[in-house]
């Protein structure tokens, strides 16, 4: 290995020899060459080589194009045709997509495995008696319910959805709410791919009628709508489905995001019609829920009774006898004027209530307290349209209550005063005007709104701390 030599020229030399670059090797230059011809390549490999060199082709066209058109992105992107390949290749492509994800849910038998799982592997508070689990059991569970219901279940176990629970002192969570969180999840899962099932255009949106056959599909599995006549399921499909509208589809465009519709109350409120009551449940309590079969019915009949001439649309001087008429005549004209659509011809039905807008009608006034219900009164309280309110327009909306007040019997009361008051309940940041984010803000805004418009609501106002009482009272007879 080591030349006995004490001249150390022969070692300079064969340390300074440079080995030749790879791209000078005869056998490199022809491997190079047998492989860019494509001879020694299968079809497989043609085909792999012939699609990079397409697409890199195209990147470099659209590269070139979005050089050329300047810096501002591409915003709009053309819907494919009807029955085109690009249409079929989308619609398959979701279809395969849905699927897969359909198929990672738990069902209802995954479901009961999980709970008896989770009430095998628990310990008791001795305290509370609740069924808790701290980490070590929750990643044992983990295990037990992956071997008998398969990974699918996994993604519920992590670190981090275990620390999203309310933990004891010793670090235990109740097994309670993580079962009903996961019940939670998959049913909004599921909710959504049924919704993206029925979105046609694959937008994220859904428009009525997809909307109406979504509930639709529901009725079947809502126990409180089991009994439902089917010749009322249409109308019923189109009350409930204005609902979603009315709070999903604020700039009123037709149609409402799916991601919306998830996180809103009004599905949380469709899915209670889930539940089987054995008690019975009176009128009342059945019609605070909009979905209810007792609260169409009443909607519909509400509708057919104020409609004299059965039109199918409401005049003016039919809305006055909404709520026993107890509506003032300013505001039913506001109505008309801010949210009935007009007709195209200038006479007949042009200036007429058809249902879908009678059903944002009776929305609005019935959730006076949210930002929806409350932006819809506020554009017929803004007289001007100006985006707020002076005092001269509070003294012209409560000038028709007041009238209303006085032909009931009442006493005689100040329009001042009472008008001072609201600005008291309001308190605006700007003390000559009240806009809708002050009567989003004060938490009053119902109340303010119903002042305005109904003697009724007024009346209820007045006499708040009567009818407070009134409410305390039966419990303390029945405990007598």
């Amino acid at each position: 290995m080591y030349s006995g030599s004490s001249d150390g020229e022969s070692h300079d030399t064969s340390t300074q020899r440079k080995i030749p670059p790879a791209s000078s090797m005869l056998w490199v230059r022809n491997l190079r060459r047998y492989i860019g011809s494509g001879a020694g390549l299968g079809s497989e490999a043609l085909m792999e080589l012939e699609t990079k060199r397409i697409l890199l082709e195209i990147f470099k066209e659209k590269q070139q194009k979005s050089q050329e058109a300047g810096t501002i992105p591409s915003f709009y992107k053309k819907k494919p045709e009807e029955g085109s390949i690009s249409q079929r290749v989308q619609r398959l492509a979701k279809y395969r997509f849905l699927k897969k994800q359909s198929d990672l849910l738990l069902n209802a038998d995954d479901l009961a495995a999980m709970w008896v799982c989770l009430r095998e592997n628990c310990v008791i508070d001795d305290a509370t008696g609740a069924e808790k689990m701290n980490y070590e059991d929750f990643c044992h569970i983990a295990s037990v319910c992956t071997e008998q219901i398969g990974p699918k279940c996994r993604r519920f176990f992590s670190p981090s959805n275990f620390m999203k629970f309310e933990k004891d002192e010793a670090g235990r969570i109740a097994i309670l709410p993580f079962y009903l969180y996961v019940m939670r999840t998959v049913s909004l899962t599921q909710a959504r791919i049924d919704m993206s099932e029925l979105d046609e255009d694959s937008d994220g949106f859904l428009q009525s009628h997809e909307m109406e056959a979504y509930i639709g599909g529901l009725i079947p599995n809502l126990a409180q709508l089991r009994d439902m006549p089917p010749a009322f399921n249409q109308m019923y499909c189109r009350i409930a489905s204005q609902k979603f509208f009315f709070f999903c589809d604020p700039h009123r465009r037709g149609k409402a995001c799916i991601k919306k519709i998830l996180l809103s109350n009004c599905l949380q409120e469709l899915m209670e019609l889930h539940q089987e009551s054995e008690e019975e449940v009176t009128d009342t309590e059945q019609a605070e829920n909009w979905f209810s079969l007792t609260s169409a019915q009443r909607i519909c009949d509400m509708f057919l009774a104020l409609d004299k001439d059965m039109s199918g649309s409401l005049c003016k001087q039919e809305l006055k006898e909404y709520a026993d008429g107890t509506l003032t005549e300013i505001f039913i004209e506001r109505v008309f004027d801010e949210h009935v659509r007009r007709g195209k011809s200038g006479s007949g039905n042009s200036r007429e209530m058809d249902f879908d807008s009678f059903l944002d009608f009776v929305l609005a006034l019935e959730n006076k307290d949210t930002p929806e219900g409350l932006t819809y009164l506020f554009r017929c309280l803004d007289l001007q349209g100006r985006g707020f309110l002076t005092t001269a327009d509070i003294h012209s909306l409560f000038r028709d209550v007041h009238q209303k007040w006085i032909e009931g019997g009442n006493y005689e009361l100040c329009i001042e005063d009472v008008r001072d008051e609201i600005w008291d309940m309001v308190k605006p940041s700007d003390p000559l005007k009240i806009t809708l984010s002050d009567l989003l803000g004060c938490k009053q805004g119902g109340t303010v709104a119903s002042m305005l418009i109904d003697v009724r609501g007024f009346w209820a106002h007045d006499n708040r701390e009567n009818l407070l009482q009134e409410e305390e009272e039966p419990p303390e007879e029945e405990s007598q």
